[in-house]
């Protein structure tokens, strides 16, 4: 089985597990700048769900670009994570398997930028 993480988006997280065909679940969830607090937990429950376990997953596939720069961090550090963990192969879209995933700014963070 697959698990697909994405928070390239600031506003929503998106998991999916898949099979080498299908999307078996899937979950967009509200988290307004809160990946950190959500990611994790809603993954959990999403296995549990399905009656799945993390060592069922074999492949992690993570976007690595979008529109947020802590988001995107959060998603592929937490991929990066479970990969190494689980033995899982490690793959980002449109690019294929990966030793590690590093996230891809379209623009320099704006933390520091006055507005």
């Amino acid at each position: 089985m697959k698990l697909y993480i994405s928070t390239a988006s600031h506003t929503e997280l998106v998991l999916q597990l898949r099979s080498a065909k299908q999307i078996i679940a899937s979950r967009k969830i509200n988290a307004a700048h809160k990946q950190a607090e959500k990611l994790l937990p809603e993954l959990e429950a999403l296995l549990k769900r399905k009656k799945f376990k993390l060592s069922d997953i074999s492949e992690i596939i993570v976007e690595n670009k979008g529109e947020g720069f802590t988001s995107l961090r959060i998603g592929v550090t937490t991929a990066n994570a479970l990969a190494y963990a689980t033995g899982a192969a490690l793959a980002i879209p449109g690019q294929g398997r990966v030793r590690l995933a590093a996230p891809v700014y379209g623009q320099a963070p704006s933390i520091t930028r006055k507005k």
